[in-house]
């Protein structure tokens, strides 16, 4: 976790005042305008501070420090100024959501612990941050892993579906990374209400009845709504929920900043979505990437961009073992069925230790048509280009 200091003044004595004073006391950068501090925190970040004088020219204390808000909102917010009035000092707080408010000339006996406490602040918010992030993903692992069970078709591509996002969301350099990782783990939770036949069909590539069309596409909303009242959840819901609008069907007022996020989230996970349907049919990577492409209007052409460059494995062993052979870690080659038919596991899903002990449960009661082939390494069937 970072400690770092961004002090922003457009007096270079003030700055070189201010590292003569700090630099053996806490690592900190400098910046001589709004800017450039901006710049800096976009290529050097993150900061768990920011210090920033009122009167700037161009861009002044207030506008930055409201600008770090909106982009960063985690670093700590700190206004230094010799404008001591009141007025100013108001404007600052409400505009910028300001964590101190001091005056020039400052002396290190005022500026060195309100730095420590500023610096502890950000600490104690991203801790807290981390353990509900951490707690949540592992929970919500849990549910995907249970689901999994009630249909390995649809709810195995949820760890496919998540490292396609969480590449496309790195790429694009996305705030809140999270959110759309476990929107992706929970995209097809509404599938959970649709029957067997139509999920499979869907993912077969086959063409849908009009009310077997209409049950698909209302499978987000119903996932959004099982969501709705899950605490700290409700990006995530709102992603979930608009999962399948078309690119070019956004209207233009939601396209505001409060909301950019959960639409840029959105057009992730249909993209994803679709490009995982199309690899389970067999598609190469770059073939399906050129089928999505076709689709004028439907995707963001910037996500579609990041996704061609997914990485996976080169060097993966293909092998068909015996159930008793099979170990946590290898994924499945092919659909793995019992002797009466029934699917236990699908091309593709990574093979857990809940999984795996299904797979004897089922090879024990029912029998499982062995030899079954698997993959050494994570994800191998998408690999090649067909």
């Amino acid at each position: 976790m970072t400690d770092k200091i961004l002090f922003v003044d457009d007096e270079a004595n003030v700055i070189q005042s201010m590292k003569r004073q700090l630099r053996k006391r806490f690592p900190m950068q400098t910046a001589l305008s709004g800017d450039e501090a901006l710049r800096k925190m976009k290529e050097e970040g993150p900061f768990a501070v920011i210090v920033s004088d009122m009167r700037m020219p161009g861009m002044n204390g207030i506008e930055l420090l409201k600008k770090v808000k909106n982009l960063y909102p985690d670093t700590v917010r700190i206004m230094l100024t010799g404008n001591a009035d009141q007025e100013t000092a108001i404007e600052a707080v409400n505009s910028g959501e300001i964590f101190r408010f001091l005056t020039k000339p400052c002396s290190t006996a005022v500026l060195v612990p309100a730095l420590a406490l500023a610096q502890r602040h950000y600490r104690l918010i991203n801790a807290e941050k981390e353990l509900l992030q951490q707690t949540l993903m592992g929970s919500i692992t849990v549910l995907s892993e249970l689901l999994s069970q009630a249909n390995p078709t649809v709810f195995s591509a949820g760890r496919r579906i998540k490292r396609y996002a969480t590449h496309a969301a790195q790429k694009m350099d996305l705030p809140n990374i999270w959110q759309i990782e476990v929107a992706a783990m929970l995209a097809q939770i509404g599938c959970i209400s649709l029957p067997s036949d139509v999920i499979n069909k869907r993912y077969a590539g086959l063409p849908l009845d009009e009310e077997e069309e209409r049950m698909w596409t209302d499978y987000p909303e119903i996932g959004a709504r099982l969501l709705d009242n899950i605490p700290r959840l409700e990006s995530v819901t709102k992603i979930i929920r608009l999962q399948q609008k078309n690119f070019d069907t956004f209207d233009e007022e939601l396209k505001t900043r409060e909301f950019e996020e959960v639409l840029v989230g959105a057009q992730i996970l249909k993209a994803v979505i679709d490009l995982d349907l199309l690899l389970h049919q067999g598609y190469g990577l770059r073939k399906a990437i050129v089928r999505l492409q076709a689709g004028q209007g439907t995707y963001n052409p910037e996500v579609l961009a990041v996704l061609g460059d997914i990485p996976f494995q080169d060097n993966i062993r293909h092998v068909s073992l015996a159930i008793d052979d099979i170990t946590v870690g290898m994924i499945a080659g092919e659909d793995i069925t019992a002797k009466n038919g029934a699917l236990i596991l699908p091309k593709g899903q990574k093979i857990t230790w809940s999984s795996l002990q299904g797979l004897y449960n089922f090879s024990r009661k029912v029998g499982i048509v062995e030899p079954v082939k698997v993959y050494m390494m994570q994800e191998a069937e998408d690999q090649d280009d067909q």
